[in-house]
């Protein structure tokens, strides 16, 4: 089945180019077939790109899907044309009387900040409880997964003394779980971030469940509310370049960053990366629409 997108995303092209099978909705609007309804509330400054990563990954099942954008509505990107977000994107209050099976809440570049200091708190907090009675399950992804932890649960974020930045070995705590339905008992995926949170909060609190964690990147999954809530630390929808983006970015303004681990080879930034991720990535995302979203009609049911 076709992803459903808007007519004339930019990622529509660049993924066909992939030989990823999407549709605009002009293509395909006279179909009966009810597509689960995923909303992403993208807070990456690079729009097109995020939004093509994930699109990526959520191509590789079987799966109707529809796709809507969401977007902070007091905040104004500044890597992203005002007409494509304009254009693409619609904020909560157009979208608050919909029903979602799915949604995906992307990190953003503002994790130094105490999460009350963030400009569009507020709202994001807003639209977290949005969240919680209009989507059956709901995806954090890094910085969001620190935000809605601390939100619903009290669970503090603490600064790293240098970036967690690469790929890392991760485990199972949770094997049998459908999440991780297909996984290798150790799998990969890359971080890139200046905080933390610590297994030792995340048991504190009777509601959440640690999935998955590694030695060296700490947590990565955790759960709450029998899989309506989903929060992942790292980025598993990283396209293979995007940590090496990030490095040179960061190296051209000066900051203190390191090369990232396991992505080089022989640490050689001259050499293209080593994709590690991408087989737990398509896993991640795959198993997460096939026995969580798909079943949203469960959970809104049981209420």
């Amino acid at each position: 089945m076709p992803l459903k997108l808007q007519q004339n995303l930019p990622a529509i092209e660049l993924l066909k180019k992939e030989y990823i099978f999407v549709e605009e909705f002009s293509d395909i609007s006279g179909q009966d077939i009810r597509p689960l309804r995923v909303v992403v509330l993208n807070l990456m400054p690079l729009k097109i790109t995020t939004e093509t990563d994930i699109i990526r990954l959520l191509s590789n099942t079987q799966l109707y899907i529809e796709i809507d954008w969401m977007k902070i509505k007091n905040h104004t990107s500044k890597n992203t044309s005002a007409e494509h977000i304009n254009t693409f994107y619609k904020d909560l209050e157009a979208l608050k009387d919909r029903h979602y099976d799915g949604m995906i809440i992307t990190g953003a570049p503002v994790e130094t900040l105490d999460f009350h200091d963030v400009t569009y708190w507020d709202e994001l907090t807003r639209i977290f409880d949005w969240a919680r009675a209009n989507v059956g399950s709901t995806f954090y992804i890094c910085w969001a997964a620190q935000a809605a932890l601390h939100h619903f649960y009290g669970v503090p974020k603490y600064t790293l003394p240098a970036k967690m930045f690469g790929v890392f070995t991760h485990t199972m705590n949770e094997p049998h779980l459908p999440i991780f339905r297909g996984m290798d008992d150790a799998f990969f995926a890359p971080h890139s971030r200046h905080t933390a949170i610590y297994r030792e909060d995340i048991l504190k609190v009777p509601e959440l469940t640690l999935l998955s964690e590694s030695k060296e990147a700490g947590v990565y999954m955790v759960l709450s509310r029998k899989g309506r809530d989903f929060y992942i630390t790292g980025h598993s929808e990283y396209a293979p370049h995007r940590l090496h983006d990030e490095y040179i970015r960061d190296v051209n303004k000066g900051l203190p960053i390191t090369v990232p681990v396991n992505y080089y080879p022989a640490d050689d930034v001259s050499q293209p990366p080593v994709v590690r991720w991408r087989s737990h990535a398509n896993l991640l995302f795959t198993n997460w629409l096939h026995y969580y979203v798909n079943k949203a009609d469960c959970f809104f049911n049981t209420q």
